[in-house]
C-alpha cells in the first residue's frame, strides 16, 4: 500500500510534469510573453477544498515594483535547497525562461529592464479581482492572510493599522496571524483584533504572566467546507520580543512551542477536522522543521521569509506553500479531501502583475478614501534615483546602502547600522523618489536615528550576534530577518563558522585602518529595539540627505567577503 509521503511525492512529480499546481501552464505563457487576465486566473478546479492564501503584504496598497533577492544562503540540512536558490540558478530549477515574465515576477536578474518591460505588481484592488474570481468558482474557498499586514507604510503608520483592517475587512479573510502588528503596542492590537469580523489566530501567542494561551488569540478555528472539516491553526512569528521591542507587547509571550501545535493538531484531529492547514509565519525554514516535528499537519501556509515558490514544497508528509510579498502573488490550493485524509491536490502560484489584471473598482475606490487625507504628502517629489534601489539580500541592498549614506551624512558618524528587514518596495533608474517612497521602506513604530558610541570589540559582538541570528544551521535558532546592513565599515564573514568566530576582518573604510577593539566608535543607527532611544526619525533623515543629493546614485557595495557559502 502507497504510503501518505509517497503519495504527495507522486503527486508533485505529476503536478511537475502536467502543470497540476498551474506553473506549467503560466511557463508556457511566459514563454510567449501574451500574458492576459483569464490565462493568469486559469484554473482546473480540482477536490472540494480551496485555500487562498496572502501573506507579508506590509501595507502596500498600490501597484508596487518589488526585486526578488539575488542571495539568500542556506545553511546545513537547508544548503542549495529552495528558498534558497536564486537568479539563473532558481530559473534552471523550474524551466523559467530568460526574459519572461516569470523570470521577472520570481527572479532578480536583469530586473530593470524587465521592470520597465512588464511593469508594477501588486495592488490590493487587483488582488481582490483575483481573490473574487476564485470565490466565484469556488464560493465557499478559505481566504487565509499570513500577517505582516499592518505595518509598512505611511497610511498605516498614521492611521495606526486602521487603513489596512478597513480594505482587508473589504476583502474578507476567514483568518489572520501576526507579527509586526505587535509593534503598534498591545492596546491597539488588542482594539483592532476585537472589531475583526474574522478569526485572529496564534496557538503561540501566550500571556506572559501565566504562560498561558489568550482569549483574544484563539489557536485554531473550524470551517466545514465541501462537505469536509477543515481546522486553520495560527503560528504567530515565534521570536517577536527579540527581534522587535518587547516593551510594546509585555503582556504576551511566543515562541515555536511545537509541543503546544502537537497537541492543537491531535485535538482538532479529535474534535473530527479532516484537513489540517498551518497558517505561520515562521519562516519557510522553521516551517520545514516544524513539519518534521509535528504530525498530522496537511499544509502550511508560509510567511515571514517572503519566499515566492512556484511549486509547493513537501516536508515529512506536509505541503508548505510560500506566497511572496508586498501583494506581489496570491495562492491558490484546491484540495481532495476523502475518508478523513487528503487525497490530492492542485496548487497555482498567481503573479499580480498590475497592468494585466483589472481593478476591482469598489476596492480601488475604498483604497483612494483611506488614502486621501494624506495624498499630498505621499505624492511630494523628494528626488530621482539613477540607480536601482532595492532591499533584498542577506549583506546588503541599495536601499539600504542610501540609508546608511544618510546616517553617516547626516548624524556626523563613523559608522551606519540599518536592520536587515525585508520589508520595502523597489525603485527601477529614472524614477522620483517620493515620501511614500521612503517612508516605504521605514517606516515603524520605533523609528528613531539614534547616535552612540560603540568600542570596536561590543561592534563585533553586535555583528556576531546578528549573524548567528541568521546563519544558524538549525533553522529554531534562525531569530532575525538578514543581516544588519553596515555604513563606514567593511568585514569577512565566514557563514559556516561556529557562534562567535563568523565575522573577521573589521575596516574602518573611511581611513582603511582596521578596527580596534579598544577604541570607541561614533555609530548611527535606527530601530533600536531598547525603550527610550532618542533621535530624529529615520524618514527624515533620508528625506533631508535625498534632498540635499537632488539625483541620486548609489555605488555597488562590496564592503562584505563572504565565505563558507
Amino acid at each position: 500500500m502507497i504510503s501518505r509521503r509517497d503519495f504527495l511525492q507522486v503527486g508533485m512529480a505529476a503536478s511537475a510534469l502536467v502543470g497540476a499546481s498551474g506553473f506549467g501552464n503560466w511557463a508556457k505563457l511566459a514563454a510567449q510573453q501574451s500574458l492576459t487576465q483569464d490565462q493568469l486566473l486559469q484554473f482546473d478546479t480540482f477536490g472540494n477544498v480551496s485555500l487562498i492564501h496572502v501573506t507579508d503584504i506590509h501595507a502596500q496598497l498600490k501597484p508596487i515594483y518589488f526585486r526578488e533577492p539575488s542571495v539568500n544562503i542556506g545553511l546545513g540540512e537547508n544548503k542549495g535547497e529552495v528558498p534558497h536558490v536564486t537568479g539563473a540558478d532558481f530559473r534552471r530549477l523550474y524551466g523559467i525562461e530568460d526574459g519572461s515574465p516569470s523570470h521577472y515576477a520570481l527572479s532578480s536578474g536583469d530586473f530593470t529592464s524587465l521592470a520597465r518591460e512588464y511593469g508594477r505588481v501588486g495592488g490590493l484592488d487587483r488582488v481582490a479581482t483575483v481573490v473574487n474570481a476564485i470565490r466565484a468558482d469556488r464560493p465557499d474557498a478559505i481566504l487565509l492572510d499570513g500577517g505582516d499586514t499592518w505595518h509598512g507604510s505611511y497610511t498605516c503608520y498614521h492611521t495606526q493599522g486602521q487603513d489596512m483592517v478597513n480594505v482587508m475587512n473589504a476583502l474578507k479573510p476567514d483568518a489572520m496571524t501576526f507579527h509586526w502588528e505587535f509593534t503598534l503596542g498591545s492596546d491597539r492590537v488588542a482594539e483592532l483584533v476585537s472589531s475583526l469580523p474574522f478569526a485572529a489566530l496564534g496557538q503561540n501567542i501566550f500571556d506572559a504572566e501565566w504562560d498561558e494561551p489568550t482569549d483574544l488569540f484563539p489557536p485554531y478555528t473550524m470551517f466545514e467546507r465541501g462537505g469536509t472539516k477543515i481546522a486553520v491553526i495560527g503560528q504567530a512569528f515565534p521570536y517577536m520580543p527579540i527581534a522587535n521591542p518587547g516593551w510594546m507587547f509585555p503582556e504576551y509571550a511566543f515562541g515555536i512551542r511545537d509541543e503546544n501545535m502537537q497537541e492543537i493538531v491531535d485535538q482538532v484531529r479529535n474534535e473530527g477536522a479532516e484537513c489540517v492547514v498551518v497558517l505561520s509565519h515562521n519562516g519557510f525554514d522553521v516551517d520545514k522543521k516544524m513539519a518534521t516535528v509535528v504530525s498530522g499537519i496537511d499544509v502550511i501556509l508560509s510567511g515571514h521569509t517572503h519566499d515566492a515558490l512556484p511549486e509547493p514544497v513537501l516536508s515529512g508528509e506536509t505541503l508548505i506553500i510560500a506566497s511572496g510579498s508586498n501583494g506581489k502573488f496570491v495562492s491558490r490550493v484546491d484540495l481532495d479531501i476523502r475518508d478523513g485524509r487528503m487525497m490530492g491536490y492542485r496548487h497555482k502560484l498567481i503573479p499580480i502583475f498590475s497592468d494585466v489584471i483589472e481593478p476591482d473598482a469598489q476596492m480601488t475606490a475604498l483604497i483612494d478614501a483611506e488614502r486621501a487625507p494624506y495624498e499630498d504628502k505621499l505624492s511630494e517629489v523628494i528626488g530621482q534615483t539613477e540607480s536601482l534601489l532595492y532591499r533584498r539580500g542577506n549583506f546588503n541592498g541599495s536601499w539600504d546602502d542610501l540609508i546608511c549614506d544618510a546616517l553617516l551624512s547626516e548624524r556626523d558618524a563613523e559608522i551606519a547600522l540599518s536592520p536587515g528587514v525585508r520589508w520595502g518596495p523597489s525603485l527601477i533608474p529614472g524614477q522620483d523618489i517620493t515620501r511614500e517612497d521612503i517612508w516605504n521602506v521605514t517606516s515603524m513604530t520605533y523609528g528613531e536615528a539614534y547616535r552612540t558610541e560603540m568600542t570596536g570589540e561590543f561592534l563585533k559582538v553586535v555583528l556576531e550576534d546578528v549573524a548567528d541570528n541568521i546563519f544558524n544551521p538549525d533553522p529554531y535558532y534562525q531569530q532575525g530577518g538578514d543581516m544588519v546592513r553596515t555604513g563606514g565599515l567593511g568585514y569577512s564573514i565566514d557563514v559556516s563558522a561556529p557562534q562567535g568566530e563568523r565575522i573577521s576582518n573589521m575596516t574602518l573604510l573611511s581611513s582603511g585602518e582596521p578596527i580596534d577593539p579598544s577604541r570607541n566608535y561614533v555609530i548611527a543607527g535606527w530601530a533600536s529595539v531598547n525603550e527610550g532611544t532618542e533621535g530624529p526619525q529615520i524618514w527624515d533623515v533620508v528625506e533631508s540627505h535625498i534632498r540635499k543629493m537632488g539625483t541620486v546614485t548609489v555605488q555597488e557595495n562590496d564592503s562584505v567577503e563572504v565565505t563558507g557559502v
